[in-house]
């Protein structure tokens, strides 16, 4: 059966590395679908209401449904701007998906985010005007992931889950 991982939260919380460990972890049949990649490398769009990355997001979720074990899908994805993800989610994983939301503070995740290689294509003032606290889903039930964990403690933690489950 396929299972479907929902790393969500604010730029900077760790949802990117988390579901890099997790693919490295699950290995072959594992795709990671990830927001920042999606939408600024491949397509170049800004965020936003009725976002254009949407359609692309999801033909590649249904294709991560149909063809691998395990799909990560990564990103802030905001909850009200990507509600019709969410829902073709539920509908292509069912009761096999695994969602978890990065609940980490602002001045954890600006920290995080310097030391990035990305730090340089944005700062604070970016990254507060996108912070939005407490984005939690009201379709999927999330697990919170909060700051006192490493990044090795949430992968095994996830991973654990996810392979028993």
């Amino acid at each position: 059966m396929h299972k479907l991982i929902m790393l969500r939260g604010n730029s900077g919380s760790g949802k990117t590395t988390v579901a890099k460990g997790l693919q490295d972890l699950f290995g072959r049949g594992t795709m990671v679908l990830s927001q920042d990649m999606i939408r600024r490398e491949i397509l170049k769009e800004r965020d936003g209401i009725d976002p254009p990355v949407l359609p692309l997001i999801k033909q590649m979720l249904r294709y991560g449904s149909e063809n691998c074990e395990v799909v990560i899908l990564e990103g802030i994805f905001i909850a009200d701007w990507y509600r019709e993800l969410f829902e073709e989610a539920i509908e292509l994983y069912g009761s096999d998906i695994y969602a978890y939301y990065f609940d980490i503070s602002f001045e954890e995740t600006l920290r995080r985010h310097q030391t990035r290689s990305k730090a340089a294509e944005f700062g604070a003032d970016e990254m507060r005007e996108w912070w939005k606290e407490k984005d939690f889903l009201d379709l999927i039930n999330e697990t919170t992931i909060t700051e006192d964990k490493s990044k090795d403690e949430i992968v095994n933690e996830l991973y654990l889950r996810v392979f028993n489950g």
